[in-house]
């Protein structure tokens, strides 16, 4: 009965917001018109250039992976019982230099996605907008990874790799797995981490891509264009 009760707050807040947008859409439709073709097609992909843009400068900022808990790069999974293995006999701080090194690679590269997502918005169709728009909450980020993950892949590697070997991640992830790969009957591990870096931040920035899509489908106030309120109103109104 208790859980019950707990929902019903819950419950109206959730309902007051879904009605909240229904009654600003109306009234944008009413103040503006529906969305022109050309009107839909600018807005959206103005929308779009303003969300990659911020995720990427976001993330190649300092911190922006390493001080953010969601996307952080740790270890890779079968590399994780060597970390526990180096951290219980001494070597945390080597445990910790790989990970900063990590992350700060990934950060280099972020700066490089920036001028991808633009091509790919102006490479936009029609018919890829009207779907966007009115898809799911997360269609620009499905469409992206579709279109620029290999993209990302091949400008991010040289990158990360660079960025590896100019902080010392390189050696400092080899030295972790070589000293790991002496302990008698461990199971060995790859120390080339290059490919696990560059994967890893290009899943950091769709993460990050995924948030500020869902941003502005539902927050009003990232609407800060007369064009951008004009086209996501029809988008509240007309939402799957």
């Amino acid at each position: 009965m208790k859980k019950t009760l707990l929902l019903f707050p819950f419950l109206f807040v959730l309902l007051s917001s879904c009605d909240t947008l229904n009654q600003v859409a109306q009234t944008t439709i009413q103040q503006y018109g529906n969305p022109t073709t050309l009107e839909i097609n600018n807005g959206l992909k103005q929308a779009l250039e303003i969300g990659t843009g911020k995720s990427s400068d976001q993330l190649s900022a300092l911190n922006g992976f390493f001080g953010n808990a969601a996307i952080k790069i740790l270890f890779p999974p079968e590399a994780q019982k060597a970390e526990k293995a180096l951290r219980s006999i001494g070597l945390g701080k080597l445990a910790d230099d790989v990970i900063l090194s990590l992350n700060r690679a990934a950060e280099d590269a972020a700066v490089q996605a920036k001028p991808i997502f633009v091509n790919a918005i102006k490479q936009m169709t029609l018919t890829d907008v009207t779907n966007i728009l009115l898809g799911k909450q997360d269609a620009a980020t499905q469409y992206f990874k579709r279109t620029t993950t290999l993209q990302l892949s091949s400008k991010f590697k040289p990158v990360i790799q660079t960025s590896l070997n100019k902080v010392g991640a390189t050696k400092y992830y080899t030295d972790a797995a070589n000293a790991y790969n002496k302990v008698p009957f461990a199971s060995k591990i790859n120390p080339d981490i290059s490919d696990y870096v560059t994967q890893k931040a290009i899943d950091g920035l769709f993460v990050q891509i995924a948030k500020e899509e869902l941003n502005i489908r539902q927050n009003l106030g990232a609407r800060t264009t007369p064009l951008l309120q004009k086209v996501f109103g029809y988008y509240d109104k007309n939402k799957k």
